[in-house]
C-alpha cells in the first residue's frame, strides 16, 4: 500500500471521527437530556415542605337522600338490592344471618342489630340507630363510613339509586319508620321524627307561674 492509499484511509478515519462529533453536539443542542434537580413527585407532607402551596381539596360532600325518598321507586330500589345484597343479606322477618347479617328491619335499627352476626367492632360501636342519612353514607362508601369494615362492597354512587334502595328497606319491616317530612334537615344525627314525642308541659296558671322579681 503506498502513501497515498494510507493518506486516503488516514483522512477517511478523520473524516468519520469528526462528523461523529459534530453529530454529538448538535443532538446535545436538540434534545436536552440534564437530570432534574428534584423529583417530579414529592413523598410526604406536601404542605410542610411547601408553605405557600394551596392547601388539598377538601373530599366532596354526600348528597342527603332524606327529601328524595318520598318520590323514590320502591321497585328500582328492591330490583338493585336483590342484584347487589341478597347474596350475602337475607331481606325476609328471621331470617339467617349469612356473609352479611339480615336486614329486616334495619331501618331505625341499631348499628349491630342482627342478633347472633359477628360485626367489626368498627361498625358495632358505631352511635345511634341507622337513620336515613346513616344509610345513605354507608350506602356510598362502606370503607370511608367504617374504616375497617369487613364488607366488601364498593359502594353506591348514584344518589337517587341510594334513596331507591333506601325507600325499599324501609319497607322491609312490619311499620315502616315513618318519612321525612318534607324540607326536612338531613343531619345524620337521629332526626326529630325518629325521637320520642315529648309529652306537653303543663299549662301555666298564677299558682305555679314563675315570679320576675322576689
Amino acid at each position: 500500500m503506498n502513501s497515498l492509499e494510507l493518506n486516503k484511509a488516514f483522512a477517511a478515519v478523520l473524516t468519520a471521527g469528526i462528523t461523529f462529533m459534530l453529530a454529538g453536539q448538535v443532538g446535545k443542542l436538540l434534545v436536552h437530556g440534564e437530570a432534574p434537580h428534584e423529583s417530579a413527585i414529592k413523598i410526604g407532607d406536601v404542605a410542610a415542605n411547601n408553605p405557600g402551596a394551596a392547601p388539598a381539596a377538601a373530599a366532596p360532600a354526600i348528597e342527603p337522600v332524606s327529601g328524595l325518598l318520598a318520590n323514590a321507586n320502591v321497585e328500582n330500589g328492591k330490583t338493585i338490592v336483590q342484584r347487589q345484597c341478597a347474596a350475602c343479606h337475607s331481606l325476609n322477618e328471621g331470617g339467617r344471618n349469612g356473609v352479611g347479617p339480615n336486614l329486616y328491619g334495619i331501618v331505625g335499627a341499631p348499628h349491630g342489630h342482627a342478633e347472633g352476626f359477628n360485626y367489626s367492632a368498627v361498625l358495632k360501636g358505631k352511635p345511634g340507630p341507622w337513620n336515613y342519612e346513616e344509610l345513605n353514607h354507608w350506602l356510598y362508601k362502606p370503607a370511608s363510613y367504617a374504616p375497617g369494615t369487613r364488607m366488601a362492597y364498593p359502594g353506591l354512587a348514584n344518589t337517587q339509586q341510594r334513596a331507591d334502595v333506601i325507600a325499599y328497606l324501609r319497607t322491609l319491616a312490619a311499620n315502616p319508620a315513618p318519612l321525612p317530612p318534607a324540607g326536612a334537615a338531613t343531619s345524620r344525627s337521629p332526626p326529630c321524627w325518629a325521637a320520642p314525642i315529648p309529652r306537653p308541659a303543663a299549662p301555666c296558671s298564677a299558682a305555679n307561674a314563675p315570679s320576675a322579681i322576689r
